[in-house]
C-alpha cells in the first residue's frame, strides 16, 4: 500500500548522519543519558544545551528524544494543541463511502511537533473524538522530550512536494489491514502510526513499508524511532498499546487503544 520513497526524498533523510557536521547538529538520546553527559560527549555546555532545547528547569533525558547542540534560529515555542471537526470528504476523500465509523464521531486535532531538522511544525491527524485528550497528551509528551517527527498533515506545508505517504505521522484512514477485508483500527479512529519509515512492520518477509530493512536494527538509536522506555511511553502510558510488542508480527510504528 505504500509507495516506494524516492531518492531525493532519501537523500534529504538519510537513514544516519551522512558526515561529522551533519551528526554534530543534533544528538538522539539513548538509555541513561544525563544533560551533563551529552554536553560533554559534545564539548558545550550544560546550560547551553538547556537554552537551546528550551527544557526550562526539566533535567530528566528520555530516550529517542533529539537535543539541538547549536543555538536555533528561533526559540522553541511551549506545545500547542487544539481540535476542530471535519467534514467526509476531508476524512474519507470523498462524500458517501463506507466506512466504519460516523464522521460526526471524528475529530481533527493540532499539535505542534518538531521534525529531523529541529524545527517547530503545526501537524494534524485524525482520531475517533473520544480520544482527543489522550492523543493530545501523547504527542504533548513527545513534544516534551524533543522526540522527532518526520512530517504530519499538512504535508504541502509541513514537507512541500512530498508524494510518498510512507512518511506520515498519522491516525484515522478508512482501509482495511493490508490483505484482508478486515476493518483496520485505523479506521475507527484508534490506531496512531508514528514515523513509519523509522518504525516499519514487518511479518514473516513482508515489510511495510518497503526498502526499511537498516530500521529493523532496533538496538539504534537514529532520529524518529521509538523504544521501550522511550517514545514509546508516551503512548503506553496513555491508554495505547504498542504493536512492537506483539509475538506473531511487529509492528513497531502503529499505536492503538484496542491492542489491535
Amino acid at each position: 500500500m505504500w509507495k516506494t520513497l524516492s531518492v531525493a526524498l532519501l537523500a534529504l533523510f538519510p537513514a544516519v548522519p551522512a558526515s561529522a557536521s551533519e551528526a554534530s547538529v543534533s544528538h538522539v538520546v539513548q538509555p541513561g543519558e544525563t544533560l551533563a553527559a551529552v554536553a560533554s560527549r559534545h564539548g558545550v555546555r550544560v546550560a547551553d544545551l538547556r537554552d537551546w532545547n528550551g527544557l526550562g528547569s526539566y533535567s530528566r533525558l528520555r530516550a529517542d528524544g533529539m537535543l539541538r547542540l547549536a543555538a536555533p534560529r528561533a526559540p522553541i515555542p511551549e506545545f500547542r494543541t487544539r481540535t476542530e471537526v471535519v467534514s467526509e470528504k476531508e476524512a474519507n476523500g470523498s462524500v458517501g463511502r463506507k466506512c466504519p465509523v460516523p464522521v460526526e464521531e471524528l475529530r481533527r486535532i493540532w499539535v505542534r511537533y518538531i521534525d529531523f531538522q529541529g524545527k517547530v511544525h503545526n501537524g494534524s491527524l485524525i482520531m475517533h473524538g473520544s480520544l482527543v485528550a489522550q492523543t493530545q497528551r501523547s504527542f504533548a509528551q513527545l513534544y516534551r522530550w524533543r522526540f522527532p517527527i518526520m512530517v504530519m498533515q499538512p504535508a504541502s506545508v509541513n514537507m512541500p512536494g512530498l508524494t510518498d505517504r510512507s512518511v506520515l505521522t498519522g491516525g484515522y484512514e478508512c482501509r482495511f489491514v493490508a490483505g484482508t477485508t478486515k476493518w483496520s483500527q485505523h479506521s475507527y479512529g484508534r490506531a496512531v502510526d508514528v514515523n513509519p519509515r523509522q518504525n516499519p512492520m514487518i511479518r514473516g518477509d513482508y515489510l511495510d513499508p518497503p526498502n526499511t530493512e537498516k530500521w529493523l536494527a532496533r538496538e539504534n538509536y537514529w532520529p524518529g524511532m521509538v523504544h521501550e522506555g522511550g517514545a514509546v511511553e508516551a503512548f503506553t502510558g496513555n491508554g495505547f498499546a504498542w504493536g512492537g510488542r506483539w509475538k506473531s508480527l511487529k509492528d513497531y510504528m502503529h499505536f492503538s487503544t484496542t491492542n489491535l
